[in-house]
Order: structure tokens, then sequence, then C-alpha cells
């Protein structure tokens, strides 16, 4: 049976807005509060991204920004964010789509959100692997790899029941009428 509302993408990006918020926040505030500050997981083969040549040549399939000290003109939009950085004394312009983001850090509160990119042919057939992680401990130059989880194929999920009629209960259960609760509360 086809999952007809995909509820683990609807989560992604209901997760993905979190991150746009708080990038949004720092953006209008032109700073990190307190001891804020992110690191970011960004897949490199994502279409939309834009970052150099050079910078891609480096990092094939990921790489992980950290938006803490040294970043400036930070803008965000609904797709997705622009940032400058500097890459080994170098200063970069990234653009980077929401639907890049593989991954977002704040290990200052120990915040930590993984977003796994779903691949057309195992969408029907196999579970996604959690998308929620939790941030490294303590503070680290990148952050924490978790080993790979073998696929399970998906189990069809159980059917939910619910009493309809007066004279029909689950084993075991009271139906009180809501004046009998009342009374029995009092």
């Amino acid at each position: 049976m086809a999952d007809l509302i995909r509820y683990d993408l609807l989560a992604q990006d209901a997760l993905r807005g979190i991150v746009r918020k708080v990038l949004a926040d720092v953006a209008r505030a032109r700073a990190l509060p307190g001891d804020h500050h992110f690191f970011i997981e960004i897949d490199t083969n994502a279409p939309g991204l834009k970052i150099s040549d050079r910078l891609r040549a480096a990092n094939p399939d990921k790489i992980t920004i950290v938006l803490q000290h040294q970043f400036w003109d930070l803008t965000v939009t609904e797709q997705g964010f622009e940032v400058g950085l500097s890459f080994g004394g170098t200063p970069e312009r990234l653009s980077v789509p929401f639907t890049a983001v593989n991954g977002f850090y704040d290990p200052s509160v120990q915040f930590g959100l993984k977003f796994v990119e779903e691949k057309p042919a195992e969408a029907a057939t196999e579970t996604p692997e959690p998308k929620l992680a939790t941030a490294p401990r303590g503070v680290a130059s990148e952050p924490e790899e978790r080993p790979a989880k073998k696929s399970v194929p998906r189990k069809k999920a159980p059917a939910l029941t619910a009493v309809a009629a007066p004279d029909v209960k689950p084993a075991g259960a009271q139906i009180l009428s809501i004046d009998k609760f009342r009374k029995k509360k009092s």
C-alpha cells in the first residue's frame, strides 16, 4: 500500500522551518545571542547549492560550516540562506537552499537536527532512518557521524479503533456518561 501522505517529508519540512526561523532571527539581529553557534552540514551535491568550484572539489559530498565568530551578510529567505565565510583565509559567499541542509547543531545548548535524504527507489519499500539526532557532546570541530543503520522494510501500521456506541467497550474499560463522571469527581 502506498504512503499517500508523506509524513516523513512533512516532518522534515517542519523541522527545516526551525533552522529557517533561527537563522532569520540571527540575520535580523546581526549577531548570535549568548553563546549560541551553529554547525550546519550541507550536501554539496544538492540542487540549487551555490559554492565555489574550489570548495566543491575539496568537499565532494558534504561540507560543515560553522556560524560563530567570522561570518557576514547572512540573509534568509523561505527557500534558503546566503552567508559570507572565510575558508583558509579566502572569503567565499555560499547560497544554500534549505533542502541542502543535512544537519543543524547548536552545541551551546546540546540541540541538533539531522535530516536524511530519502532516495526515490527506497521511498516505497523501506523505512527512512530517524530524522532527529542529538548534538555532539561538547564543542567539536565537526559533528559526530552516526553509524549507518540497516533499512527495515515498512510494516503496516496497526489499525486504530474507536468506541462508537455506548454498549461497545474494550475489555476492562468502564464507560461513564459525562454526568456520572462529574458526580464521581465531586
